[in-house]
């Protein structure tokens, strides 16, 4: 049987999709995007098993600044000059500004030298750190078993996951930017220069007190990993409930505007930086 023109048009087709079929089986397969599954009801009752981390807590600010003389940082010898020249400007009324132009304390800072409260949450497959004060103080502690990411995208506060070792819970966290200072006290402390590694073991040392035992690796500017424990309090009476922290405020002032409308305006100051007279309107 000869074949006509739609005979071979089918064959034409068939080539053509057998073709498509071929290459689509070659070709690499995009893979499948990775999400957060909706908790369980099994997620959200085994958050009642963990330890009661409820309430606000409170850092020890005695021992934080005890420690700066009992067990300081092991600075390589051009970091400890740094550190010996920011103690001795702060001894004579100068002292540097570690913390300064509204940028996070970040960590491992946050946990070292804060003076502000903090509370913990729980959720299935994560903890939650919210700090009071500079208005960014936000931890997440992935403990749904994921890894690190493996394209490094540094933050103030870097990538951290976390798991329980019994009522401990054990903290990863990596990817931090290098301008993140390591600080023992606010006026002495140096930015990481990158690749800084913090591991913390969390836990309650007794019915009200949390330790963070805390293993920094900062190669850049340490001689070997600094280990050191910062401890928190906790308070439980309504009157110790964070509030919020809004950064540079005291350089705005509220006003209303020719429109009506309430807005924020700069604080008006002289050439030297002081505050002057704001007018009313």
């Amino acid at each position: 049987m000869k074949s006509g023109p739609i005979g071979i048009a089918s064959v034409a087709l068939f080539t053509l999709v057998l073709a498509s079929s071929i290459a689509s089986a070659q070709a690499p397969q995009k893979a499948p995007a990775v999400v957060n599954p909706p908790p369980t009801a099994q997620d959200w009752a085994d958050i009642a098993k963990l330890p009661d981390w409820s309430g606000v807590w409170n850092p020890k600010i005695s021992d934080q600044d005890a420690q700066v003389k009992t067990n300081p940082p092991p600075w390589n010898e051009a970091a400890a000059k740094k550190i010996a020249k920011m103690f001795a400007e702060e001894k004579a009324g100068r002292p540097f500004l570690v913390f300064s132009n509204c940028l996070p304390e970040a960590l491992p800072s946050w946990m070292l030298v804060t003076h502000n409260a903090m509370e913990i949450l729980f959720t299935p497959g994560r903890v939650t750190m919210l700090g009071e004060s500079d208005g960014n103080r936000i931890r997440r502690i992935y403990t749904d078993g994921r890894d690190h990411p493996e394209t490094s995208d540094p933050t103030f506060h870097g990538h951290s996951i976390g798991h329980w070792e019994g009522d401990t819970l054990v903290i990863d966290t990596t990817d931090i930017v290098p301008e993140a200072p390591l600080a023992v006290s606010e006026a002495a402390g140096l930015p990481n220069n990158g690749d800084m590694h913090v591991i913390e073991r969390i836990h309650l040392a007794d019915k009200d007190i949390l330790h963070d035992d805390l293993e920094i690796i900062a190669p850049n500017i340490l001689t070997k990993p600094w280990k050191t424990t910062r401890i928190f309090f906790r308070q439980r009476a309504r009157k110790f409930d964070i509030v919020e922290g809004v950064c540079a405020t005291g350089d705005l002032v509220e006003r209303v505007n020719a429109d009506g409308d309430h807005v924020f305006v700069p604080v008006q100051k002289s050439e030297w930086g002081h505050t002057t007279a704001v007018p009313a309107k």
